[in-house]
């Protein structure tokens, strides 16, 4: 798998495979897996002696769905801190996979409809339910079908996919349906009989965040470092400078500091809070 981004040459870009190293004038730049969604990558400068790794968005727990995170020891680390709080710690996903099918098997009169973005979250979603041995059909929004594609055709396989459109509601009872998660809110949902509404966030530790969007049963899984992943690899790169964007930074920057990194929030504009959550 090459990550998502290139490399100029001779007017046009050309894919740039994780760990092989490109040459800027005098800065040596590698990409390596972030483990965020499929083909997200971290990047690394080197020059004059010196390192700096950009993770952009990452995780470090397990996804069949992406390529591992992978540490790199560096000078200067610049971390994204979506969920920089302590109260971030979240549960093994495959607990949440256990609590969605326990869902579906004391309600088959009813449809359970999951909110999912649809890069990454959706078809990280689908592989949990077939490793927790859900080999039913899945039924996909329109908007989560190109993807759900994609992701096959890289060998992720996500089992029996559907499209859930011009079908009987009735057909609908028992099964999964997955959505963005706008349309748990629309009228594409009213098709679907008696739904479990549902989302997969790890902005669903927060219950009270979960009860005002309507959600029945949140699903606490993120494809983002939580507070423990963040300090952890923090520690593990050895940097002794720690740049904290995109989420909560004054926590993050407080923990740095207190152990006697020079760390600093840096804010960037344009980001938003839920993307990719």
């Amino acid at each position: 798998m090459k990550a998502r981004y290139g490399a100029r040459c001779a007017g046009s870009f050309q894919p740039l495979a994780f760990g092989t190293p490109l040459q800027i004038d005098s800065v040596t730049v590698t990409l390596f897996p972030a483990g965020h969604i499929l083909g997200s990558a971290q990047v690394c400068l080197d020059y004059n002696g010196q390192r700096a790794v950009v993770t952009g968005d990452y995780k470090t727990h397990a996804d069949s769905t992406a390529q591992a995170f992978e540490l790199v020891p560096c000078d200067l680390f610049v971390t994204e801190a979506t969920f920089g709080l302590p109260v971030f710690q979240h549960p093994d996903p495959h607990s949440e996979m256990v609590r969605l099918l326990a869902s579906i098997a004391a309600q088959p009169d009813r449809c359970h409809v999951i909110g999912a973005y649809a890069l990454g979250k959706a078809q990280r979603v689908i592989k949990l339910l077939r490793e927790a041995g859900h080999d039913a059909p899945v039924y996909l929004h329109g908007a989560q079908e190109k993807l759900c594609a994609y992701y096959q055709a890289q060998g992720i396989d996500l089992g029996d996919l559907r499209k859930a459109l011009d079908r009987d509601k009735d057909s609908f009872r028992g099964h999964v349906v997955v959505a963005p998660p706008s349309a748990l809110r629309d009228r594409w949902s009213r098709r679907l009989p008696d739904p479990v509404v549902c989302q997969a966030s790890g902005w669903m530790t927060i219950k009270q965040r979960a009860k005002q969007s309507g959600v029945e049963l949140p699903l606490v899984i993120s494809d983002h470092a939580d507070w423990n992943e963040l300090t952890d690899t923090i520690t593990a790169t050895g940097a002794d400078t720690i740049w904290v964007t995109h989420g909560r930074e004054d926590a993050l920057v407080h923990w740095c500091r207190s152990r006697g990194l020079k760390a600093e929030p840096l804010y960037m504009q344009g980001r938003e809070e839920d993307a990719g959550e």
